[in-house]
């Protein structure tokens, strides 16, 4: 209702929006210093408010709620937590850092769902797992570990998850691989997961191009194995299109663009920017930038595919790896990546074993060095590991 008034954003002076706010308009203005009147508004979208609002004598302080960095995080895990029975190894420090973005119900919302998981599995306390199951759930949907996929499809998604997960630990300046998965969860066949070391509220240009090979890698992954391409990537271009262009048009992170902002400026009537030409800049620098877009993430794609090419070996052992145990963590990912064989026993061995009325063959991950012949070699400095 406070939106502003002009072309563009109603549909003409005598709509009931525009008329409800300069009702309050007037109102505010009656007020005064001794009234003892105090009138609070909130709004995630103060950049199409009418400045009328916002002027000294009526709206004129404001109080900006961003979302909490890792310290609120922690502290509001730890109030919503004092209401159920916690394990031994629950980490609310871990799970802080890997929540970023999180808002203060997305938290309260992890913990419900992690006393409700631990209820099903009929657990005396909530434990580390269930609050990561519990997290996933909230951020990217519930595990749909019953749903029938199709054996070609979950190749694919094996590779494609494999191709993230190893750019990821290869590439200097990503975030800290986390896990990977091929468990449909939400509208996803598989993702991979980081554990950020930190909140950002700027992003680095390395950090940048880092994630778009990152993100490149998924496809060029399913292309070198499976020989074709399928819909699963069309959320990884989606966001390295939408960086690429974000790096053009806003960064500046573009020497033929140059230090100049080319994004649309919210705060200005949409009204005449749609009409063809409604630009704010040239044909000829529109096509300069849609050049640069092209450029950025082509150099993403090469480097992404010479990188996946020299690891091959190293891909194709993590997708098997992911199709015989469908999660990994990012120590058995770290592990596949030296040349190393995990033997821990999958969940079809646990429920043969069960049934059979015997241990199973193990129960904890161990692993067997082995040497893998004419392995590219790695980077002399330490792969990044999870904190």
């Amino acid at each position: 209702m406070g939106r502003r008034r002009g072309a563009g954003f109603t549909s003409g002076g005598h709509d009931e929006r525009e008329q409800t706010l300069n009702a309050i308009l007037v109102e505010m203005d009656g007020f005064d210093t001794s009234d003892q009147v105090i009138v609070i508004a909130a709004t995630n979208r103060a950049d199409v408010l009418d400045p009328a609002l916002i002027r000294p004598g009526r709206f004129d302080r404001q109080v900006y709620v961003p979302l909490p960095d890792v310290k609120g995080r922690l502290e509001i895990l730890r109030v919503h937590a004092k209401r159920i029975k916690l394990g031994p190894d629950v980490d609310f420090h871990r799970l802080a850092r890997g929540t970023p973005r999180f808002s203060g119900a997305d938290l309260a919302a992890i913990i419900n769902e992690s006393a409700l998981l631990a209820t099903m599995a009929n657990k005396d306390f909530v434990e580390m797992e269930d609050l990561e199951e519990a997290r996933d759930k909230v951020r990217w949907g519930r595990a749909k570990k019953s749903r029938v996929v199709d054996e070609k499809e979950r190749i694919a998604t094996a590779y494609h998850e494999a191709g993230h997960a190893l750019a990821q630990c290869l590439m200097p300046d990503t975030d800290p691989l986390h896990k990977v998965s091929i468990i449909p969860r939400g509208p996803y066949g598989g993702a991979s997961f980081s554990l950020p070391e930190k909140d950002r509220t700027n992003y680095g240009e390395k950090w940048i191009r880092a994630t778009l090979r990152v993100l490149c890698a998924g496809r060029i992954a399913e292309e070198m194995v499976c020989e074709d391409v399928n819909t699963g990537a069309a959320a990884d271009i989606r966001q390295a299109t939408d960086m690429a262009r974000k790096m053009v048009t806003e960064w500046g992170m573009s020497e033929r663009a140059g230090f100049v902002y080319y994004g649309e400026d919210p705060s200005r009537a949409s009204l005449w920017l749609d009409l063809p030409g409604g630009k704010a800049y040239s044909p000829q620098t529109a096509q300069v930038i849609d050049e640069e877009v092209r450029r950025v993430i082509d150099a993403a794609y090469g480097d992404t595919n010479r990188l996946l090419q020299e690891n091959r070996d190293k891909l194709e052992a993590i997708a098997q790896a992911l199709l015989k145990y469908e999660t990994l963590d990012a120590s058995e990912v770290h592990a596949l990546i030296r040349g190393e064989v995990l033997q821990r026993p999958t969940l079809s061995d646990l429920l043969d074993a069960d049934h059979a009325g015997r241990p199973p063959r193990s129960t904890a991950p161990s692993r067997v060095k082995t040497e893998t012949p004419h392995a590219p070699e790695l980077g002399s400095g330490p792969l990044p590991q999870p904190g």
